[in-house]
């Protein structure tokens, strides 16, 4: 809006909340790198360090210490993570970047320093023994590498070590053990911006989000799990910004408030495993309070086609990802099982109140894994 105020989405939901935002460990992660890559080829550090987000923002970060070796072929940058109001386990840890020069052609490679975890199973979006360095903060340093090597003349062929103070630590309180990350936490955000997480907050600006798209005459709304599903249903249904819902991991509270005031159509968007959640009967899809169940989704796959060898192979997945992979790999459409398991359970919570649901599910990419049609009561 030009005045500044958010009808929808998660612009939305922090205008109205009053909470602060914060900022990702990946954001902390690139205004290390950048701050130490112009170190290397200036001979000074930018304080504060501008970056540019995703989405556009340009925030910028102070750095909390620096340095720059003797030999000129280093320098380490470290930023304090600020998660805002966001009660996250990695505020205020020290989020280092070390670069250090590579020859020419060498490209931009990743390292996980003292903190940072390393992939040791499968079924999650980086290799095993890639570090836990994710890929939209990989490209996020990747792309402001490029624009520090243009601007000040360098090769932009760099090693890049991130580490985290007492990460490993700080990982304890994660799922990363279980999800076999070790030796420290993940460099995650897929926006840069860390959104406050309020239980009441956020439900009321749900049912806010609802009453606002009413108001504008929306008959069709889509309540998304983040801001990668946003995009995905506003290019699937054109939707605009006011009929967004910033759902979260809120799916029953959509669900509840759009059965006491219906509108024609509702599209539920979100990542393949929350959205299993959600089909195995779940309305409050954050991982402190549900799991993916690998057993339920071995018996969709046994629903679509699938032998047992396959079932047993999905109930030992690492993750809800490696799951759907599995059948992708043996023909059997398990995220489309998924969407269309979680389009009833949607339906069953609507309780025959006029509306139809349609579920579109997500890789982490953003690519869509699964569909469901829209279907009334």
């Amino acid at each position: 809006m030009a005045d500044g105020t958010a009808t929808g989405g998660r612009a939305a939901q922090l205008q109205h909340t009053g909470m602060r935002h914060g900022w990702t460990t990946g954001a902390c992660a690139t205004a290390a790198t950048t701050a130490a890559y112009t170190a290397l080829l200036t001979g000074d550090f930018p304080d504060p360090v501008g970056i540019t987000l995703p989405k556009g923002q340009t925030p910028a970060f102070a750095l909390a210490a620096e340095r720059l070796d003797e030999d000129g072929r280093a320098a380490m940058a470290a930023i304090v993570k600020d998660a805002g109001d966001d009660p996250d386990v990695t505020h205020g840890a020290l989020i280092r970047a070390t670069v250090r020069l590579l020859p020419a052609g060498s490209g931009v490679v990743f390292r996980a320093g003292p903190g940072v975890g390393t992939v040791t199973r499968p079924g999650l979006p980086l290799a095993v023994g890639e570090p836990a360095i994710n890929p939209v903060p990989r490209q996020m340093m990747r792309d402001h590498v490029a624009e520090v090597a243009a601007r000040h003349g360098g090769t932009g062929d760099v090693e890049i070590e991130v580490s985290v103070d007492h990460g490993e630590e700080i990982a304890r309180s994660t799922w990363n053990p279980r999800l076999g990350i070790l030796g420290g936490i993940s460099i995650l955000g897929t926006t840069g911006i860390v959104v406050p997480y309020s239980c009441s907050a956020w439900i009321d600006s749900i049912r806010r989000g609802v009453d606002v798209a009413r108001a504008a005459g929306r008959t069709h709304v889509a309540g998304c799990t983040g801001s990668t599903s946003e995009k995905v249903a506003v290019a699937v249904h054109g939707l605009p910004e006011d009929a967004l819902l910033d759902m979260g991991d809120f799916a029953g509270a959509v669900l509840k408030y759009i059965r006491r005031h219906p509108v024609d159509r509702l599209t539920v968007a979100g990542g393949f495993a929350k959205l299993s959640k959600l089909a195995a009967g779940h309305l409050d899809l954050h991982s402190a309070r549900s799991q993916v169940n690998k057993e339920f989704l071995a018996e969709l796959a046994r629903h679509g086609g699938g032998d047992d060898a396959l079932a047993a192979a999905v109930t030992g997945a690492n993750t809800g990802l490696e799951a759907l992979r599995l059948c992708e790999a043996a023909g059997v459409p398990l995220g489309d099982l998924v969407a269309v398991t979680a389009r009833d359970e949607a339906l069953a919570v609507l309780r025959g109140a006029p509306v139809a649901v349609d579920v579109i599910c997500i890789d982490r990419a953003g690519e869509i894994v699964g569909r469901a049609g829209p279907k009334g009561p």
